[in-house]
């Protein structure tokens, strides 16, 4: 499943990816959507308009408790462990989360 991505959601995206850029962070591409990665690790990445982010169980709660927010499952039916979706009525807090994300990714 490939939802598709308005122009505020780059917008916001290319924002997020523009502050990381400095700790490393390059973008790529992962389930066929942009993606945040350090080194070959991925930190976060658009997926419709929403952000996902990997995140450790205290951040990911909190993430959780913003409205619209979920677990992330990219469409097999079955969440991933670790990522929560957070969407683009909530792209405010989308920079905390990258930040959060590459701290728990480089660990």
């Amino acid at each position: 499943m490939n939802p598709g991505i308005s122009e505020q959601a780059r917008a916001e995206y290319a924002e997020v990816a523009a502050g990381l850029e400095s700790a490393g962070v390059v973008t790529g591409s992962m389930f066929g959507n942009p993606c945040l990665k350090i080194g070959r690790k991925m930190v976060a990445g658009l997926f419709g308009d929403a952000m996902v982010f990997k995140l450790p169980p205290e951040p990911r709660e909190r993430a959780l408790d913003l409205p619209g927010a979920q677990p992330f499952d990219p469409g097999m039916g079955r969440a991933m462990r670790e990522w929560v979706l957070v969407p683009l009525a909530q792209a405010d807090s989308w920079p905390e989360f990258a930040e959060l994300a590459l701290e728990y990714v480089r660990e």
